[in-house]
């Protein structure tokens, strides 16, 4: 996968040195120089580099306030290299992928590439998820339509035995996890403050695991019910839900967009702000559940 750099300094021979040692690495296009601040703001909108090998300290904009300039339009993987370490911590406040001390010295420069390529095929996987996700939402839409005009009705709840959960302050719920006619359940039967509700799948943001229980989080409000995340996954549309982690299952109508994070996991974040974390092993499955 080829990595498209840009170089940011405003020293002739720093970005003489960076270019030797991006050269040496294999799949790698240079496709520009900035001796400032202000022009490589302009080069990197037009241009719109994989990465940034980027200066911190330069006279009228320096690195920092690049990125600054850059918010709400194309920000690409930031690799700060300067002469001076004082500015560590801002550097991995904004992210970067790495920050390399001058003089830069080959082997440590490497280690810091590497680490670009890997969150630079890392960001293309998650945009390829984002793209497979915004397919099952709009095959989610369609599936839920339908099984509202066929008056689906599932109940799903605490496993075979339909006992009601007793954990204090928790909902119970009704048992039948297969759901009507062998269909995904449509409905969750809800027992509550001494009622009976049902709560429609398709109101469900998002579900979160606790042990043997499993909270149901609905608009602000959520409700307990005692089963295993498991065994209610079994019962819910694959085309609606994904479980992302192996706490959490997300409605997919939800998800307004996805944000890489470490180690190959990435932030799933919901239309009313949640933030829920999507594994790389889950990654791969949701990959799977649509056929890819």
């Amino acid at each position: 996968m080829r990595v498209r750099v840009l170089i940011v300094d405003d020293e002739s021979l720093a970005r003489q040195r960076v270019r030797r040692l991006v050269q040496t690495e294999a799949d790698v296009e240079v496709v520009g120089e900035a001796e400032s601040g202000h022009d490589a703001v302009a080069l990197i909108r037009e241009l719109q580099p994989d990465l940034v090998c980027l200066d911190v300290q330069m006279p009228g904009l320096d690195g920092f306030g690049v990125l600054r300039e850059l918010d709400g339009g194309h920000v690409p993987m930031v690799l700060f290299i300067t002469a001076y370490d004082e500015h560590a911590q801002r550097a991995f406040d904004v992210h970067a992928v790495d920050y390399v001390l001058k003089p830069v010295d080959e082997d440590r420069f490497k280690a810091a590439f590497d680490k670009a390529r890997k969150q630079r095929a890392n960001a293309v996987a998650a945009e390829r998820l984002g793209e497979l996700l915004e397919t099952v939402r709009r095959l989610a839409d369609g599936g839920a339509a339908m099984a509202d005009a066929r008056g689906e009705i599932g109940a799903v709840g605490n496993g075979a035995n339909g006992v009601s959960g007793s954990m204090p302050g928790a909902s119970g719920a009704s048992a039948n996890a297969a759901g009507v006619n062998g269909r995904h359940a449509s409905r969750i039967l809800v027992k509550q403050d001494g009622r009976m509700f049902f709560v429609k799948t398709t109101e469900i943001d998002w579900i979160e695991a606790d042990r043997n229980y499993v909270r149901l989080h609905v608009g602000k409000t959520s409700h307990t019910i005692r089963e295993r995340i498991s065994h209610l996954e079994e019962t819910l549309d694959p085309r609606l839900f994904a479980r992302i982690h192996r706490s959490t299952i997300v409605n997919l109508n939800r998800v307004r967009e996805m944000q890489q994070w470490f180690s190959g996991d990435y932030v799933v974040i919901l239309e009313d702000g949640t933030r829920l974390r999507l594994s790389r092993h889950y990654r791969d499955r949701v990959e799977k559940q649509v056929g890819v």
